[in-house]
This record gives structure tokens, C-alpha cells and sequence, in this order.
């Protein structure tokens, strides 16, 4: 098995960014988490400032995130890069950038805790 890169999240993020020059001018955040029994994303809250939905919906952007962070999170789970079960994609300052938190950190796998966006923006 080959070792842990820490510059393949980046890499991958900064990809995506690249395919989605729009997503520059955003300030959000977005809240996922995996399934407990699986390596695999079960939710995702997503949060902006501003009205964002149909442009990352229609430009297929929502899709492809989602499909990274599904990826992401196998990819730490192979290599028991821990924590991978839930954390937080920055949308901010011209960047995207990603916080690995702990499981149970959020509200999608804790109930006990209340979702309080970052941003000012609507929660979808």
C-alpha cells in the first residue's frame, strides 16, 4: 500500500477550483459526514453567503464536490489518516480548503448539536 500524501486533498481541491473559477467569489462552508459503518459520504449542510444553489447545482459543481469528499474520505479511511468520518469544506478567500474533524463533531452525526453556520448565508 502506498503511503498517506498529504498534498492530494489540496491538489484535488484546488482542482476542482480551477474547473469552477465562479466558486472564487464564494464564502461559505460546507458541513459533511460519513456513514458510521461505511467509508462512504452520508451528508452533506451547506451554507453561503448569498443566493449560490442554482449555480452550484446546475453547473454540476455540487456533484463533483460530493463526489470528491466521497473520495477524500475513502482515500483517509485506506490509509487510517484519521479523522475521516466528518469535517468541513472553506469556501473563502479566492480558496477551498478542508478541516478534518473528529466523529460526532457535527450536527449530522450528533443530534445534540445545533447547526450554526459560519457564514451569514442560507443553509441547504
Amino acid at each position: 500500500m502506498s503511503e498517506f500524501d498529504p498534498h492530494f486533498e489540496p491538489f484535488r481541491l484546488n482542482f476542482l477550483l480551477r474547473q469552477h473559477p465562479e466558486v472564487v467569489d464564494m464564502k461559505g462552508e460546507v458541513v459533511f459526514a460519513a456513514e458510521q459503518e461505511e467509508d462512504r459520504i452520508s451528508g452533506a449542510a451547506w451554507s453561503f453567503d448569498g443566493d449560490y444553489r442554482a449555480y452550484l447545482r446546475d453547473s454540476g459543481f455540487k456533484l463533483k464536490l460530493m463526489e470528491l469528499l466521497d473520495t477524500l474520505i475513502q482515500y483517509r479511511a485506506m490509509h487510517v489518516a484519521s479523522p475521516w468520518k466528518e469535517g468541513i469544506v472553506w469556501f473563502r478567500d479566492g480558496k477551498l480548503s478542508i478541516e478534518w474533524l473528529e466523529h460526532g463533531s457535527t450536527h449530522l452525526t450528533n443530534p445534540a448539536l445545533e447547526y450554526t453556520p459560519a457564514t451569514n448565508g442560507e443553509s441547504e
